[in-house]
């Protein structure tokens, strides 16, 4: 039990952070053209492509984990080649994360200040590097703690993918414990969880605290 607690601990460090690194590459540039291809952006987009993110955004963040992870089988399947295992999942979280990243993303955008765009627009920079040297640099403490939210959101979606044969420490915490009737094992492996997103979360916020401009001028 200690050898498949410690490959359990692995599993889910791993697939938490390969799931969350693709979210991130994803729904970054999603969360960037929600705020830059307004109207009155940086870089205005046709309304009815608006529409259309907001929507499949807002759609794909309704639909229940659990549901969602049996709806992107055959996605799982055309990817990776299965739909059991540690490697499966990473898709659905992938495809459950994503728009919650973007949405993210979005708020931490929208933090800042507009005075700074402006002065940009006034200096002749073109929309991709207002983007990219001005509002991203200038919102990454924001980002650093909002992919921290992502990190332990999506490491608890990790925990509940052991339901349908996902590995890490929800499959011990399933079949090992509340299936087997041995609740220490189950609250073992929740007690382990905890400790990872606390392992996260001080990572990430000490993180976005180094690279705040505010917190190092005090």
């Amino acid at each position: 039990m200690q050898t498949q607690f410690l490959s359990a601990i692995w599993e889910t460090f791993y697939v938490t952070l390969l799931s969350t690194a693709f979210a991130i590459v994803i729904g970054l540039p999603l969360g960037v053209l929600l705020v830059a291809g307004e109207r009155d952006g940086v870089l205005p987009l046709p309304r009815w492509l608006m529409s259309v993110l907001n929507v499949l955004i807002n759609l794909l963040r309704s639909i229940p984990f659990l549901i969602l992870m049996i709806m992107v089988f055959p996605l799982s399947r055309l990817i990776i080649g299965t739909t059991v295992g540690t490697r499966a999942t990473i898709v659905p979280l992938v495809v459950a994360a994503f728009p919650f990243v973007a949405r993210l993303v979005e708020s931490s955008l929208r933090e800042l200040d507009p005075n700074i765009i402006e002065a940009a627009q006034s200096m002749g920079a073109t929309p991709m590097q207002i983007i990219c040297k001005v509002m991203i640099p200038e919102s990454i403490p924001s980002l650093l703690q909002n992919f921290t939210i992502a990190l332990t959101t999506i490491l608890g979606y990790s925990a509940m993918s052991g339901i349908i044969g996902g590995g890490g420490l929800g499959k011990i915490a399933i079949d090992y414990g509340y299936y087997r009737y041995k609740y220490l094992v189950m609250y073992a492996a929740v007690i382990l969880l905890i400790l990872l997103v606390q392992l996260f979360q001080s990572v990430g916020t000490k993180l976005a605290a180094k690279c705040d401009k505010r917190l190092k001028n005090r």
